[in-house]
């Protein structure tokens, strides 16, 4: 018998398990439109997405102390439907995408609301050069084996220096999130 080949095939069906667990707590997400908004433009609300969401979840509800969700977007990937517009939230005024490529949201803290039978998440928001604490509930469920978090959260667009000193753009933006990973 050639000890060698059985220890070969011993490491690899351990290293095979060893992925398989952690693979299983950590999950790379790349969602096409799993991001999108709504604002208020000359008073019609103005609908859009971002596509492209990329990052790391890792989420266990019964371990939440060890949570994270650590995404980002790119800016450029902005789609209301109408080109023109998009390249013109694109501009620094407003996105600024070739000085601010990416949005991101890292979390601190996940915790569990009883009363609404929702999760509650807590992380800093960074959207141009402005990082930003947020807080908001999101559901999660099972589909197919995979996980879907869903939730949503207003921000303030001056906050963030988006839009500079627009008045036809109402100052909330409401994000809408539908994340399967």
């Amino acid at each position: 018998m050639n000890y060698s080949k059985v220890f070969v095939k011993r490491l690899l069906i351990l290293v095979l398990l060893v992925v398989s667990c952690t693979t299983t707590a950590q999950t790379k997400i790349d969602n096409s439109k799993g991001v999108t908004f709504e604002i208020k433009n000359f008073g019609l609300t103005v609908e859009g997405s971002f596509s492209g969401l990329k990052g790391e979840i890792n989420f266990d509800p019964q371990n939440v102390s060890t949570a994270l969700f650590d995404v980002s977007l790119e800016v450029s990937t902005v789609d209301t439907g109408i080109s023109l517009r998009d390249n013109h939230l694109k501009k620094e005024e407003y996105l600024d995408a070739k000085n601010y490529p990416k949005m991101k949201f890292v979390s601190k803290s996940v915790v569990k609301d009883d009363k609404s039978n929702t999760w509650i998440l807590t992380g800093r928001l960074t959207i141009k050069k402005t990082t930003k604490e947020i807080s908001f509930p999101f559901l999660v469920s099972k589909q197919n084996a995979h996980d879907n978090f869903k939730g949503e959260f207003r921000i303030n667009r001056r906050d963030f220096g988006v839009g500079g000193k627009s008045f036809s753009m109402a100052d909330e933006v409401r994000v809408i999130l539908d994340i399967k990973n």
